[in-house]
């Protein structure tokens, strides 16, 4: 292999190491495309990350979950919404609130001791 074959190889699994420590350590990561911004949650025991998720009155946000560890459940009672976090396949839905206020989120999968304490919620502030 080329000196130069060898540097491509090393920058692409540098770059996959990268990803792949910004999810384990659940930051919220945001790109605007198309008017849509998307916030990455993750859901391990006994957690998400991040657990406050800001969002504007009127903006389109498409939220994804991964679980890393454990079958979670995330519901969304406000909502009337359920999703089972299956680890390593990404749940994705759409926000886009009307309101300020706050929605809250829980586990409803029972994953152990500190089950208990496996909520978030997503803040809506005016613009």
């Amino acid at each position: 292999m080329s000196a130069n074959g060898c540097m491509r190889r090393r920058s692409v699994l540098g770059i996959g190491a990268l990803a792949a420590g910004a999810w384990s350590l659940g930051s919220l990561v945001q790109a605007q495309a198309g008017g849509i911004r998307t916030v990455e949650i993750v859901a391990r025991r006994f957690s998400f990350e991040p657990a406050q998720v800001p969002i504007k009155v009127g903006e389109r946000v498409q939220v994804v979950v991964q679980a890393v560890d454990f079958v979670h459940g995330m519901n969304i009672p406000d909502l009337g919404k359920r999703y089972d976090l299956v680890p390593g396949t990404p749940t994705r839905f759409e926000l886009n609130p009307g309101a300020p206020g706050t929605i809250d989120f829980l586990c409803d999968n029972f994953c152990g001791e500190g089950h208990e304490n496996m909520h978030g919620r997503f803040v809506i502030s005016k613009v």
